[in-house]
C-alpha cells in the first residue's frame, strides 16, 4: 500500500511538473522584434567597453539592456545566392522565416510570394507597428511588408506599404514620395492618407495625436485615429528625400529618435488592440559600419538599446504576456576589437564630435570656401572634430601621411566610396586614425558573413539559446505565437 502512494505521489509530481513547464508562460499577446541592421556581436560588445570606459568602470560592467536579458545564443546569416546577404534577403529571413535571393523582399528564389510574419498577426487581428531610423520603405521595414525582386523600387515599395493596412509606421519618411523621376506620381503622403493614415510630423505632433487621442475614463471609446504614420519633422510636410533620421552622434535637440518612436508607437497599439507585434529596426548601426566609424557604429547600437528599454519596461508589466527578441539582419564592416597588442583604448572614441559624414560634409566645405586651404586649417578641423594633437597623440609618421594626403586633395578630390555616402578621403582617413588609436579595427567597408548574437526575455525565450540560422528565429517566433 504504501508502495503505491509512494507511486501515486510520485507520478501527480511529475504530471505537475509536465503541467508547470508546458504552463509555466502564459499566452503570448505582445511581441517586440528588434532588429539592429549591421550589429554584430562585436558592435554590441565594443558600445559596451566604450561606455564602461567612460565611467571608470571594469570594461563591459555598463551592459545594454539587451545583454542582461537571460537567454541568448547566435546566427549565421547566408543568404540563398550569396555567403553574404544583403538587408532584403536578410530582412525577408527574418519576417518570413525563408532563405531568399540578395536584392528580393518577401519573395522566394522563384519568384513566389512569401507571407511575413507581420501580414499574418495582422490576418488574424493583431495590430502590427512597423518602425525604424532609416526611411520606413528602406530593405529591412520593406521586407515585412513589401514583395519585390528590386529593393531598389522605393516607390512601389511605398505604395504597398500604403495598401499594407499595417496600423504604425515610424521613421524618416519614405525614400521618393513623389517618384524618383515622375512628377505625375501620387503623391505617397497623400496616397497614405487616402488609405486612411494619419500623417505625424516629429515627436510633439505624433505625441500630442496619440497620447491626446487615448481616453482618459475607463469607458470603452473608439480612438479617432485609426492608422499612424510618424516620421519626422518637415518643412515641406514629408516632400524631402528622407533617407534617415540622422547619426545619434549628429543630433541635435529637436531631431526625431527612435526611442520616441516606440514611447509613442506602445500606447498607440495598445490602446487600440488586445495583441501588437511592433518590428524596430536600428537602422544605422549598418551605415556607421559601411562608414567604418566605430564610435557613431557604438553611439548608434546605444540609440536603439533606448528605444528597447520602453519595450522593457512594458515586459516588466506584462511579464506572462510578452516576447522580446533583438537580433540584427547581417553585421557591417567585419568590425574587431583590437588592431595590434592586447590593449583597447576605446576612451579615446569619446573626442569624436561628429560622424565620418559630417565631417565629411566640412572638409568639402573648407576646400569650397578657400580653394586651397592651408595645412594648419586642415589640422583645425581634425583638432575639434576628432581631437586629433590635442586629446589623441599624433606620431611624426601618421602627421606626414595625413599631410601627403591633404597635398593631393589640393589637386584633385578623394574620396572613400560607401555604400550610402561617398566620403571626402581626409575625413575618412582622419576618422580611421582615430579608430587605430583606440584599437578598432575593420576589414570591409560592406558586410560580412559574420554570425549575429541573439538576444530574449518572455513567453518562449528560452528557444532562442544556441546557434541558430536566420529563418529558424521568425519560426521559432510564429512557433510561440501559435502554441
Amino acid at each position: 500500500m504504501k508502495n503505491e502512494e509512494r507511486y501515486m505521489k510520485r507520478l501527480i509530481c511529475i504530471l505537475c511538473s509536465v503541467f508547470c513547464i508546458l504552463f509555466a508562460f502564459g499566452e503570448v499577446k505582445y511581441v517586440f522584434y528588434f532588429i539592429g541592421d549591421g550589429m554584430g556581436a562585436n558592435q554590441v560588445l565594443g558600445a559596451e567597453m566604450y561606455r564602461s570606459a567612460l565611467q571608470g568602470e571594469p570594461l563591459g560592467r555598463v551592459q545594454t539592456v539587451m545583454t542582461t536579458f537571460p537567454y541568448s545564443g547566435h546566427a549565421s546569416t547566408y543568404s540563398k545566392s550569396r555567403a553574404i546577404t544583403d538587408s532584403s534577403a536578410a530582412g525577408t529571413c527574418l519576417a518570413t522565416g525563408s532563405k531568399t535571393n540578395n536584392g528580393t523582399l518577401g519573395l522566394d528564389e522563384k519568384g513566389d510570394t512569401l507571407t511575413t510574419i507581420a501580414e499574418m498577426l495582422k490576418a488574424q487581428g493583431w495590430g502590427v507597428g512597423i518602425m525604424t531610423t532609416v526611411a520606413i520603405d528602406h530593405a529591412t521595414p520593406a521586407a515585412f511588408y513589401a514583395h519585390t525582386t528590386d529593393r531598389g523600387a522605393y516607390y512601389q515599395i511605398g505604395q504597398q506599404l500604403c495598401a499594407s493596412d499595417f496600423d504604425f509606421f515610424g521613421g524618416a519618411g519614405f525614400h521618393y514620395p513623389q517618384g524618383k523621376n515622375d512628377d505625375k506620381s501620387v503623391n505617397l503622403y497623400r496616397l497614405a492618407e487616402e488609405k486612411g493614415y494619419t500623417i505625424a510630423h516629429g515627436y510633439e505632433e505624433a505625441k500630442h495625436l496619440v497620447l491626446n487621442d487615448i481616453p482618459q475614463s475607463t469607458q470603452p471609446a473608439t480612438p479617432k485615429i485609426d492608422k499612424l504614420i510618424f516620421v519626422q519633422s518637415s518643412d515641406d510636410q514629408g516632400a524631402k528625400h528622407s533617407d534617415n533620421i540622422g547619426y545619434t552622434i549628429d543630433q541635435k535637440e529637436g531631431d526625431l529618435t527612435l526611442a520616441q518612436i516606440v514611447e509613442v508607437a506602445i500606447p498607440f497599439l495598445n490602446e487600440r488592440f488586445d495583441r501588437f507585434f511592433m518590428m524596430v529596426e536600428g537602422g544605422m548601426i549598418d551605415y556607421a559600419g559601411h562608414g567604418n566609424d566605430g564610435r557613431t557604429a557604438m553611439d548608434e547600437v546605444w540609440s536603439m538599446d533606448e528605444a528597447l528599454a520602453h519595450a522593457y519596461q512594458f515586459y516588466l508589466a506584462h511579464p506572462d504576456e510578452t516576447l522580446i527578441v533583438v537580433t540584427a539582419d547581417h553585421e557591417t564592416g567585419g568590425m574587431a576589437l583590437g588592431n595590434g597588442g592586447h590593449k583597447l583604448d576605446l576612451a579615446l572614441l569619446q573626442y569624436q564630435q561628429c560622424s565620418s559624414w559630417v565631417l565629411s560634409d566640412l572638409f568639402q566645405e573648407l576646400f569650397a570656401s578657400h580653394k586651397k586651404p592651408t595645412w594648419q586649417e586642415v589640422k583645425d578641423l581634425y583638432r575639434t572634430k576628432l581631437g586629433l594633437w590635442d586629446k589623441v597623440n599624433v606620431t611624426a609618421e601618421e602627421e606626414a601621411e595625413l599631410k601627403s594626403l591633404y597635398q593631393s586633395a589640393l589637386k584633385h578630390q578623394l574620396v572613400t566610396q560607401t555604400l550610402y555616402k561617398d566620403l571626402n578621403k581626409l575625413s575618412d582617413a582622419g576618422v580611421q586614425l582615430l579608430n587605430k588609436k583606440a584599437h578598432v579595427g575593420w576589414t570591409t567597408h560592406s558586410h560580412s558573413a559574420h554570425a549575429v548574437p541573439i538576444f530574449s526575455i518572455g513567453v518562449g525565450a528560452e528557444k532562442f539559446s544556441g546557434w541558430k540560422d536566420l529563418p529558424e528565429i521568425e519560426k521559432t517566433i510564429s512557433e510561440i505565437i501559435e502554441k
